[in-house]
């Protein structure tokens, strides 16, 4: 019996409730897999269903911990391949080692291309994402690679709050909060900063009126948590009357939700494409874009147009 047109959907253990979520959505469950570890840290995988012919989707963020996150994706690919799947499409709703992505100085290498290769090489065939640091990471890949945006699973809390400016956290962040923006009939400010080291950042200066104002700081990645809580209060010491967050990735690494619950930010905004165990009764707000990657794999396996999700 042919599988060709039969649509397996596969998990590692980066983040499996948005699998779940996702399996749920196309009404459909995870086709069965065997994850375990040698007892020196080594992955072990095997498929445990037939995919021979089959259009295999692997979801997989490869979010922290990242090294451990990506070779497991990696051996999975490769297990689907040496299994004869037809097709291998690498669902990564959170692209690791995205910051990466050029040579800013000497001597340093370019992660993100790597990366790419790495997939490419291991047996992937197609890879989903959404919201890339930079969108040029796109060109380092000689496959296809849809590129989602989460903008669309914020917009009716936008909607239904009261504000008045975007703010960028950077000015390299100036494109994207323009865009989004526009999209609300909303002006922006830009946050102007210096960039001492790694997760390291002072701010410089505050580009636009922001007096009296209530303000969203949309940006793409949440790592620790210092630039953007460092920015909401300056932004506050400026004048501003409210400060709410939206981060499509929530890294949140070295455990910060303490430091944003003492924050001046009223409220933080990001999506489960990495999983999170925030406190309750907190500040966090959680949304939930399995839909929007369910409908891409959905398009695509049956070679539909994904086009219209790219806003």
């Amino acid at each position: 019996m042919s599988m060709r047109n039969e649509l397996k959907l596969f998990a590692g253990n980066a983040n499996k409730p948005i699998a779940e979520d996702i399996a749920k959505f196309l009404k459909t469950g995870l086709a069965p897999i065997s994850l375990r570890k040698f007892a020196d840290g080594e992955v072990f995988v095997k498929i445990e269903d037939n995919v021979r012919g089959a259009d295999c989707f692997v979801i997989q963020p490869t979010s922290p911990h990242v090294n451990e996150n990506l070779m497991e994706l990696l051996i999975i690919i490769d297990a689907l391949k040496r299994a004869s799947a037809g097709r291998i499409t690498a669902v990564m709703p959170y692209y690791g080692y995205a910051r990466q992505d050029r040579k800013d100085q000497p001597r340093v290498p370019i992660t993100a291309k790597l990366v790419a290769d790495l997939l490419t090489t291991a047996g992937a065939n197609r890879v989903i994402t959404m919201d890339l640091h930079v969108d040029q990471i796109q060109g380092f890949f000689s496959i296809p690679v849809d590129h989602l945006y989460a903008f669309p699973v914020f917009q009716d809390y936008l909607s239904g709050i009261d504000f008045d400016l975007f703010v960028s956290p950077d000015v390299g962040g100036v494109a994207r909060t323009r865009g989004i923006a526009r999209r609300m009939e909303k002006e922006i400010a830009i946050i102007d900063k210096r960039r001492s080291g790694p997760n390291q950042c002072e701010v410089i200066n505050v580009i636009g009126n922001i007096e009296g104002k209530s303000l969203v700081i949309y940006d793409d990645i949440l790592d620790t948590g210092g630039t953007i809580i460092n920015a909401s209060r300056a932004l506050m010491d400026q004048g501003a009357k409210e400060v709410r967050v939206i981060c499509v990735h929530g890294l949140f690494s070295s455990s910060p939700y303490k430091k944003f619950l003492e924050s001046p930010i009223k409220e933080v905004a990001v999506t489960n494409s990495i999983c999170q165990n925030f406190p309750q009764d907190s500040k966090f707000r959680l949304f939930n874009v399995a839909p929007l990657i369910g409908e891409a794999i959905k398009r695509i396996h049956e070679d539909l147009s994904v086009s219209s999700l790219f806003i």
